[in-house]
């Protein structure tokens, strides 16, 4: 058989006998589940919904979620597998407690909006159960077998932290106040266009702005008097912020400021605006005892992608899969040999 109905850009038919797609140690993958499986990738990355009204573009779509998918199905099956070898199950009481705190966060305790909620998922409570099943077996099996590796030490941690310190710095940040006197704009032939005399008169009015100020008057309270910003309601306040979200040429600006300097009126998009530095700040190092827990999670994540790695590729090899569906394995084996040399997949 061909690629599956939906990778080739065409509606999946209803079939009484469901159709497999490979076998691993047994156990089947479906083109149904498949399917489920690449609308969600789809959904994920919000695809629009232009390419999926068009035959070619869907199918390149598919083509290029499908081998990852194939990949996380057959590995999470493996994985499932060896937890119900291992006797690992969710008991009802575990379930039940899992599915009062799931309700009680999604504010469905009520047993009608619940229900509605369901029915809106297309879903069944089995579904539900299934689905946390899965994801408890899979957290139990990791646990157990490679759980004890992911224990961190203050030893390696210190070191992580020592080799990596350009990852834990503060930015340098800014405190400004900020003048804008707004120039109206009016609508011309659908364009909005600045009439020359009211710039001018912006101009005089920002100008008599900071005149008031170089001759002493609070800042805080010329904008609350003058300014179109947003931020007049805060005396014309905004910060701290980091340079970095900062244009490019604003950056450029308050380099070349200290504390206290307030700028000419300059011209931007809504008008003319006067700027005050009020405060700044440079980078700086964050300490190893304030980043303790980022530090030891960011070593977490990373030794658990490898033995995890490590852990499926035995699986993986120790496992009996047999295709029914030639042009997916060789997606799925070019994927695993992909992510097992560190090149980019398909």
């Amino acid at each position: 058989p061909g690629a599956t109905a939906i990778a080739a850009g065409q509606s999946p038919s209803s079939q009484v006998i469901e159709q497999v797609l490979v076998k691993v140690n047994g156990d089947i993958i479906t083109k149904t589940e498949l399917e489920e499986r690449q609308i969600g990738a789809l959904r994920e990355r919000k695809v629009s919904p232009e390419i999926l009204k068009n035959d070619e573009q869907l199918k390149k779509a598919i083509a290029e979620v499908t081998p990852q998918l194939l990949v996380n199905a057959i590995d999470e099956l493996l994985v499932i597998q060896l937890g119900r070898e291992k006797g690992l199950r969710l008991s009802d009481e575990q379930f039940n407690r899992w599915l009062t705190s799931m309700r009680k966060d999604q504010g469905l305790e009520d047993d009608k909006k619940f229900e509605a909620a369901l029915k809106q998922e297309g879903m069944a409570i089995s579904d539900i159960r299934r689905n946390v099943e899965k994801q408890f077996l899979l957290s139990q099996v990791q646990s157990e077998e490679f759980g004890g590796k992911l224990q961190i030490t203050e030893e390696e941690a210190r070191q992580y932290y020592q080799a990596n310190q350009k990852e834990f710095v503060d930015p340098a940040t800014v405190t400004i106040r900020e003048i804008l006197v707004e120039v109206p704009t009016v609508m011309q032939q659908g364009r909005a266009m600045v009439n020359v005399g009211k710039d001018d008169e912006a101009a005089k009015n920002a100008a008599a702005a900071r005149a008031r100020l170089t001759a002493g008057e609070d800042f805080a309270t010329v904008a609350s008097e003058v300014s179109a910003g947003a931020s007049k309601a805060n005396g014309g306040l905004i910060g701290p912020i980091a340079m970095t979200e900062l244009s490019p040429d604003l950056q450029k600006t308050l380099v070349g400021m200290k504390p206290g300097d307030i700028t000419e009126p300059q011209r931007a998009a809504k008008g003319y605006q006067i700027l005050k530095l009020e405060t700044s700040k440079p980078q700086a190092a964050r300490s190893f005892d304030s980043v303790r827990d980022l530090v030891a999670d960011r070593i977490y994540q990373d030794r658990s992608r490898t033995e995890m790695r490590k852990f499926i590729e035995r699986v993986r090899r120790q496992a009996i899969i047999v295709w029914k569906n030639e042009e997916l394995r060789k997606a799925y084996e070019q994927q695993v040999e992909a992510m097992s040399t560190g090149k980019p997949g398909l």
